[in-house]
């Protein structure tokens, strides 16, 4: 009888893990499972964990994060050193082919919900080598202060600052970088910070080298409603349920969960900064397939004491869709990738169609079976048709 029982307790516990339900047109569904199914047992534990206060969520997958990071040792094909930039570590990735004429400049900012992943991280890593050789481009690949232990607007200035320095003339001329040919580029949290600086460096009067494009990968774009289509129907995706990226989010402001509790109910702004959802309104911006079966509401105001405590959400630092159209129309060429089962789907959505409202030319690539971190998933199918897309682009543009 006890067998039984342990039997059938583990049946349904191999069950609860491996049975993930995804859409039909995503390849290569059984390697996909397996990576979601070793990523849920994870979260599990470190939830486990923090229920039990031994560790907070974000230090302990943090920990795990950092086994996974690789040494900056160059290849054959790319010198691989590290630097800090106004006192921000960066890996420096220069090829090694001789070039006749200066060489593409791509700042890069890492994903990971502010609060997780480095430049060091193997997935990051690989696609900076991969990137330089290819573009024959000088790719800086910056760190920046993590949540929990450092909050908004603490990882924008950190990249904000390492920016730049990076486009300081001299320090331009030491890495043999074109001036005319300098990019920013991001993914997730880093395609926000990536965004967020490109804003802000077009009203500083201080920096004489502009950025030549901005490239973003699935980008957080906005945290004032969180009942976005996407939001609604990602309860599910791959590796970002909406209820994690509401966590992330929260925690790039601060480490009280009742902001968190508010933004799952929709219910964190205060009706004095109701003026801003004009600028996140999807009933307006999003094209039409992506509204079907949804319908509009206004979020439920939330109180004065959480905007004034944690007034982040509310800042375009932060949320770069909330953004004036006069500061979006003198942004560079722009380039933006998303994906169908992604829940900051409609984030980029938002984004494509602001932008090209104020007549900024736009690259946007959708890619149907696409599917939040599948850009950076190396060795699946999905991952070679997103970074095949974004470095001919870069090729072209950059």
């Amino acid at each position: 009888m006890e067998r039984t029982i342990l039997l059938l307790a583990a049946m349904v516990l191999v069950a609860y893990y491996v049975y993930i339900p995804l859409p039909d047109d995503i390849e290569e569904p059984w390697n996909l499972i397996l990576e979601m199914t070793k990523l849920k047992i994870v979260v599990d534990l470190v939830s486990f964990a923090e229920f039990l206060g031994i560790n907070h969520f974000m230090d302990s997958l943090q920990f795990l994060i950092r086994l996974q990071e690789v040494p900056a040792t160059s290849d054959e094909n790319v010198t691989v050193t590290e630097t800090t930039f106004n006192s921000v570590p960066v890996r420096i990735y220069m090829p090694k082919r001789k070039s006749e004429m200066l060489r593409r400049g791509l700042f890069f900012i890492h994903g990971g919900g502010w609060c997780l992943g480095s430049a060091a991280f193997v997935k990051y890593d690989l696609l900076a080598r991969q990137t330089a050789d290819r573009l024959d481009a000088v790719v800086v690949s910056t760190n920046y202060g993590l949540a929990p232990k450092y909050h908004f607007p603490h990882q924008f200035e950190d990249v904000y600052s390492a920016l730049r320095w990076f486009l300081q003339e001299d320090i331009l001329e030491t890495y043999g970088v074109d001036p005319r040919r300098v990019g920013v580029s991001g993914d997730s949290a880093g395609g926000n910070l990536a965004a967020a600086v490109t804003q802000q460096l077009i009203q500083d009067p201080d920096v004489k080298t502009k950025l030549k494009v901005q490239a973003l990968v699935y980008p957080a774009l906005q945290a004032l409603d969180m009942k976005l289509p996407s939001h609604q129907e990602g309860s599910y995706f791959p590796f970002l349920p909406t209820s994690l990226l509401i966590r992330l989010w929260s925690e790039y402001f601060t480490t009280d969960r009742t902001l968190e509790k508010a933004m799952l109910l929709n219910q964190h702004v205060p009706m004095e900064f109701s003026h801003l959802f004009q600028f996140v309104n999807w009933s307006s911006l999003l094209p039409e397939r992506y509204k079907t079966d949804h319908f509009y509401e206004n979020p439920t105001p939330g109180s004065n004491e959480l905007a004034k405590k944690y007034p982040g959400f509310l800042d375009v630092k932060a949320c770069p869709l909330l953004a004036n159209d006069n500061i979006l129309s003198h942004l560079p060429l722009t380039y933006i990738t998303t994906c169908q089962y992604d829940v900051l789907r409609d984030d980029g959505l938002m984004y494509v169609t602001r932008l090209q409202n104020v007549g900024v030319h736009v690259t946007h690539h959708h890619f149907e079976d696409g599917f939040h971190g599948a850009f950076t998933l190396h060795g699946f199918k999905i991952a070679d048709k997103i970074q095949n897309q974004y470095l001919s682009w870069l090729m072209k543009n950059l």
